[in-house]
């Protein structure tokens, strides 16, 4: 771990935005430059890859965006300890002041507002992708969120995005969430933004864009037999594989019982995906008292999929807790973390199965405490809120670059977990 320590003690000297040089008298500004001489990740293919889901959903009032507190207050206008719906109060000190925005209602151990950040920040973003980059991560599946596809602050979080990706040489791929989008309208809705997306933003153009097998990925999340027909996930699938300007590699998001399926419809889409991503946040198992996350499965998984030639992404998560979001009646979901234990042993049963990627969820979710950015352990005591327990706030993004190295076959895959608080 000292080349990470090594970064971490670097990386904030790197945040100039415009670099400055005296030449003969003339001034020359540079307007971006990289974070880090790190080696540009290499967007050609998933094989050994590990990114991290990023929702980017977090609006504050005046970050220009007009949408108040969306996801962190049930009610925009105001946030308070009655309306909060997040679970961790994330470290905003790396953040410039003027991408910290104050909360009335709650105070830090100074007595002064607590601050929180606006994923549609730039700055913001940007101090996201610098952490990548220092602890060795690849890259994010960026959330589209389908039903509020039409929200001008979703092109302003993309764009922030591709800029970062960029200037970080970190990766990027469009995710879009099909949760809560009218059956009727996942189709055309999803379709018409891809092609604008490809067409007019020319985002597949990005050279930080993910590809795989020649193609740009792009990961369709929310494939649930309850939620809409077959028809429409098989309809969806031809229209990315179809040789055409729009043509893509199809990852799934599926229910992590997707094995299961009888209907025949279900049962074709999921073997048609060319990438397979079970969704296995909350399926957990009892082991000598605590909570394991569910993966005795996997290897079936993976040998099922490989089988149809599907390639296989297991989902890892950190651990979960929704008691703010969900009241008193979501605490028997609490999956405590154990100082990255949980964690860690997904990324050990992984190993096992021989897969080349995986998929961590999630960069920056709060609302379910799956997040693995930096975190404050002592948020405002107005609330309840899960920490990092003492650990440093940098923890699940060091131990995230530990599993990276796993998965990659970098670094043996120890029982222990492989770094140190110091």
């Amino acid at each position: 771990m000292k080349s990470i320590r090594i970064y971490d003690m670097i990386l904030f000297t790197s945040r100039l935005l415009f670099l400055c040089l005296t030449l003969n008298g003339a001034l020359l500004c540079a307007e971006e430059i990289s974070f880090l001489q790190e080696p540009q990740v290499n967007p050609a293919s998933m094989d050994g890859k590990v990114l991290c889901g990023y929702q980017g959903w977090f609006r504050c009032p005046d970050d220009g965006m007009h949408e108040g507190w969306h996801h962190w207050s049930r009610n925009r206008n105001r946030l308070t300890p009655a309306s909060l719906t997040f679970e961790m109060w994330p470290d905003v000190s790396d953040l410039p002041e003027s991408s910290q925005f104050e909360t009335p209602e709650f105070t830090d151990r100074l007595g002064k507002p607590a601050r929180l950040f606006s994923s549609a920040n730039a700055e913001t973003v940007d101090i996201h992708f610098q952490w990548m980059q220092a602890y060795g991560i690849d890259g994010v599946f960026l959330q589209r969120f389908l039903v509020n596809i039409e929200r001008p602050s979703f092109d302003v979080v993309l764009q922030n995005v591709r800029t970062s990706a960029r200037k970080s040489g970190r990766v990027y791929a469009i995710c879009y969430d099909l949760s809560g989008t009218p059956v009727d309208q996942i189709y055309i809705k999803l379709t018409t933004d891809w092609k604008r997306l490809v067409d007019e933003l020319e985002v597949t153009q990005d050279r930080q864009y993910q590809h795989h097998n020649n193609q740009p990925v792009v990961f369709l999340w929310g494939l649930y037999p309850d939620r809409f027909d077959a028809e429409i996930a098989n309809r969806l699938i031809d229209f990315f594989h179809e040789e055409t300007k729009y043509q893509a590699t199809v990852a799934g998001g599926t229910p992590w019982y997707w094995r299961r399926e009888k209907d025949p419809g279900w049962f074709r889409a999921f073997r048609r995906l060319d990438i397979l991503s079970p969704w296995n946040v909350g399926n957990v198992s009892h082991q000598d008292g605590n909570k394991e996350a569910s993966t005795g499965y996997w290897q079936k998984d993976f040998e099922e999929a490989t089988s149809n030639n599907v390639e296989w992404m297991p989902v890892i998560y950190p651990g979960f807790s929704w008691k703010n979001l969900k009241g008193e009646s979501g605490a028997n979901a609490t999956i405590l973390r154990r100082g990255g234990e949980f964690f860690w042993k997904q990324f050990l049963a992984a190993n096992k199965t021989g897969v080349k990627m995986a998929y961590v969820a999630m960069f920056d979710e709060v609302d379910e405490a799956t997040a693995i950015f930096k975190v404050s352990n002592h948020p405002p005591t107005q609330a309840n809120f899960v920490t990092y327990e003492e650990l440093p706030a940098d923890w699940y993004l060091r131990l995230t670059a530990a599993g990276v190295k796993v998965i990659r076959g970098e670094a043996e895959p120890v029982s222990e977990i492989p770094i140190q608080p110091e």
